[in-house]
């Protein structure tokens, strides 16, 4: 039988337990030309928050009673004559919250479990990695010497985009919450300075770090963050937006930065990004990240827990700040 988490009903601030129906089918068979994968891990990321909503987005939005929409990995069992993908491959792709899917391959990629644990194919090999990588090189331009500010620099984004700054000779200071994930950036990743959100005052804290300013800023927050790191920017500065955590959960109107006129006099820039418009270039990432980390110059974690009833309240732990790294979730039942 195939455990499978239905979308149910869309979340008005927080998702709970009411938004997720946990059903159990016949496990799928693959018509022609498709195979069935066997999931081991799913990949919990804070843009799914944003896809449970029925609004303009880089995405279609879910349909109520679909398959919860996620990143996965898992093994090939079986094969209905695919022409890529044969029984005994490992591969990722989007199989959503379910033990099994069968599919066509589409947007699937195969992955190597002797060269890397397969949570890391959802994770810093994966679209996180994907994310930082190109955010931080293509969106924010980095060049040794600049001063790079990052926000959510303990999760699987911010944590790689701060060690890739550091690897091209930038000055890097995060913004995480909480003693744990602030000595978590500077002493396990080298951050060159962190600011607890939770327990500091940013502004003040982001003046004593950064006393010239910032030349990059990698949001993944936004909300007041946002607002207070527009006042600190450099001349020609970068502002990439990738994500505003902060503001997924809210029962109001999405709260906007209002010391935007920073950017006109400080001749900055703050732009956007979706990590699918560099799809073409994942292997290229992958492979120079695969190598940093065979050096010691990148180093990745992966927050795993299991059971795939335990879907919610792990889900909700991107928003609490109860996790280091990337969050992920075992679905596959028993050992591997």
């Amino acid at each position: 039988m195939n455990k499978q988490l239905l979308f149910v009903k869309r979340p008005i601030g927080e998702a709970n337990a009411d938004t997720w129906s946990l059903v159990t089918n016949p496990i799928p068979e693959p018509k022609e030309g498709e195979v069935l994968i066997r999931q081991h891990y799913i990949s919990l990321d804070p843009a799914m928050r944003g896809w449970m909503n029925d609004s303009k987005s880089y995405i279609e939005p879910m349909e109520i009673g679909s398959v919860m929409r996620a990143g996965s990995v898992g093994e090939v069992i079986a094969s209905n004559n695919h022409p890529k993908f044969k029984v005994g491959d490992f591969v990722s792709g989007h199989g959503g919250v379910q033990q099994y899917t069968a599919t066509d391959g589409k947007g699937y990629y195969p992955v190597d479990p002797k060269l890397a644990p397969l949570p890391m194919y959802i994770g810093t090999l994966g679209m996180p990695g994907m994310t930082a990588y190109f955010g931080i090189l293509e969106v924010g331009k980095i060049k040794e010497g600049d001063v790079v500010l990052v926000s959510g620099a303990a999760g699987a984004v911010g944590s790689i985009v701060g060690q890739i700054a550091k690897i091209k000779g930038c000055t890097v200071v995060g913004i995480a919450g909480g003693p744990k994930n602030c000595n978590y950036i500077t002493t396990e990743l080298g951050f060159d300075g962190a600011i607890d959100y939770k327990n500091e005052k940013v502004r003040n804290r982001l003046k004593e770090l950064c006393p010239k300013g910032i030349d990059v800023y990698f949001d993944n927050v936004g909300g007041e963050i946002l607002d207070i790191a527009l006042t600190q920017l450099r001349m020609h500065a970068r502002v990439v937006i990738c994500g505003a955590i902060s503001q997924y959960n809210n029962k109001m109107a999405i709260k906007g930065p209002s010391n935007y006129l920073s950017l006109l006099v400080n001749r900055a820039s703050m732009q956007g990004m979706v990590v699918f418009d560099w799809a073409k270039r994942y292997g290229e990432a992958a492979q120079q990240m695969g190598t940093w980390m065979a050096q010691g110059k990148l180093k990745s974690k992966e927050d795993v827990y299991e059971g795939i009833e335990n879907f919610p309240p792990t889900f909700n732990r991107l928003f609490s700040g109860e996790k280091m790294g990337k969050l992920v979730l075992k679905v596959i039942e028993g050992d591997l």
